[in-house]
C-alpha cells in the first residue's frame, strides 16, 4: 500500500471555510509582494509549504528577517523576526480587516511598522471548519511531496528549468511550472511571464468551470494536438474556457496507489507537452 492517503473530505471552493482562509493566505501574500525582492515570474508574490503550513519564507524589513506563517495544525497565524521575537494569533473566521489589525498591531510592537495598504477583499466573519481545513492540509502536504518529487525527476533528466513548488493565494493552488527553454514568436522577451514557453502543473480546490477539487496541467502557448492526446485512466482534457488534463482529486483520493497515478498523470502529459513543442518549433 502506498505511504500517500488522500482523505476525502477536504476544504472546497464552495465551503463556507474557504473565504476565510482565502483572505488569510492573500494577505500574507500582499506582504511578501511588498517586502520581499522582486522575482520574475512573481515568485516573490507566492507562498511556500512548510511542516505546518503556509509560510511567506524570510523577508526583509528594516534590516530584519521577519517570517509570516498561517498553521494549520494548530490554526493559529505566527509572525517571527532573526531577532528572536514570536508572535502568533488563532485563526477563527475572523474578518479579514481584523485579522491585518491584529498582524500590523504585532509588527508594530516589534517597532516593525509595515505601512502596507490593506487589500480590498471582501470583509466579513465567516464559519472556520477546523477539521476539514486540517484535510485540506493534509492533502495540499501530500501534494507539496509528490510536486517536488515529480520536479526533481524533470531536473535530473532535463535541462530545462522549472519554478519552485510553491502556492499562488490569488487562485489557492499548489503548483510549478517547467520551461522549454526558448521563446514565444511576437513576444516581449523581456516580460518572461508572456514570453517563455512553459507548461503548469498544479491543483486547485475547485471553481466556478470545475466544482471539485482538481489536479490541472496547461501548456502554454498550446501545442497543436495536445489537446485529445492519450492521457492516464482517470484524466480527461477540460475545454470549457481553457485547455488542459484534469485529474480529479477524488480520483485520487479513491485510489490504492495515489502516488503512482498522480506521477504517471504529470510524467505523461509533461513529456507529450514537451515533444509538441519541439515538434512545433522546428515546423
Amino acid at each position: 500500500m502506498s505511504a500517500f492517503q488522500f482523505p476525502r473530505d477536504i476544504l472546497t471552493y464552495s465551503h463556507p471555510s474557504f473565504e476565510p482562509l482565502h483572505h488569510y493566505a492573500r494577505a500574507l501574500s500582499v506582504i511578501r509582494r511588498a517586502l520581499a525582492p522582486r522575482q520574475k515570474h512573481w515568485y516573490h508574490a507566492s507562498l511556500c509549504v512548510n511542516s505546518t503550513g503556509l509560510t511567506t519564507t524570510p523577508m526583509p524589513l528594516n534590516g530584519v528577517a521577519v517570517e509570516l506563517a498561517l498553521d494549520l495544525t494548530s490554526h493559529r497565524a505566527q509572525l517571527t523576526t532573526s531577532r528572536g521575537e514570536q508572535w502568533s494569533i488563532r485563526l477563527r473566521g475572523q474578518p479579514l480587516s481584523q485579522f491585518w489589525s491584529e498582524l500590523n498591531a504585532a509588527f508594530a510592537a516589534f517597532n516593525l511598522p509595515l505601512n502596507i495598504p490593506k487589500p480590498d477583499y471582501p470583509d466579513a466573519p465567516a464559519a472556520y471548519d477546523a477539521p476539514r481545513i486540517e484535510n485540506y492540509w493534509r492533502a495540499l502536504a501530500q501534494m507539496d511531496l509528490l510536486l517536488k518529487q515529480f520536479q526533481s525527476e524533470l531536473r535530473s533528466e532535463l535541462r530545462e528549468e522549472t519554478s519552485p513548488v510553491q502556492f499562488w493565494s490569488h487562485h489557492f493552488d499548489l503548483a510549478m511550472m517547467w520551461f522549454s527553454g526558448r521563446l514565444v514568436p511576437e513576444q516581449d522577451p523581456k516580460n518572461e511571464e508572456y514570453a517563455d514557453e512553459q507548461m503548469n502543473f498544479g491543483f486547485s480546490p475547485g471553481d466556478d468551470g470545475i466544482p471539485e477539487p482538481y489536479f490541472y496541467v496547461t501548456a502554454y502557448p498550446l501545442p497543436d494536438k495536445f489537446v485529445g492526446s492519450p492521457l492516464p485512466t482517470g484524466a480527461y482534457w477540460h475545454t470549457q474556457g481553457w485547455n488542459g488534463a484534469v485529474l480529479l482529486y477524488e480520483t485520487l483520493a479513491a485510489s490504492s496507489d495515489p502516488e503512482s497515478l498522480l506521477l504517471d498523470y504529470l510524467r505523461v502529459t509533461q513529456k507529450r507537452g514537451a515533444e509538441l513543442m519541439r515538434t512545433n518549433a522546428v515546423a
